[in-house]
């Protein structure tokens, strides 16, 4: 997974707020500034689980507050279950 991931999870699940470029550097930007709350990263995170076969628990979805946290979280992941 990598961050052009994201961007099309993004556009898939929540849609992207016309005031914000998801397209420019967004990796360390956290969501709510680029116009997601956690109920859009809730849906990002079923997208991935959907997707990618990884599930994060709710309660880390709290702490994965940035495009990037996201894609190291899962490649983590893919890493461990592989």
């Amino acid at each position: 997974m990598n961050i052009d991931d994201i961007r099309r999870l993004l556009r898939e699940s929540a849609g992207v707020d016309e005031s914000v470029d998801i397209d420019g550097d967004i990796g360390a930007t956290d969501f709510s500034l680029l116009g997601y709350d956690s109920l859009a990263v809730l849906e990002l995170a079923a997208r991935i689980e959907q997707q990618y076969g990884v599930k994060i628990r709710e309660e880390e979805v709290a702490e994965l507050t940035t495009p990037d946290s996201i894609v190291d979280y899962v490649n983590n992941a893919r890493v461990i279950t592989t």
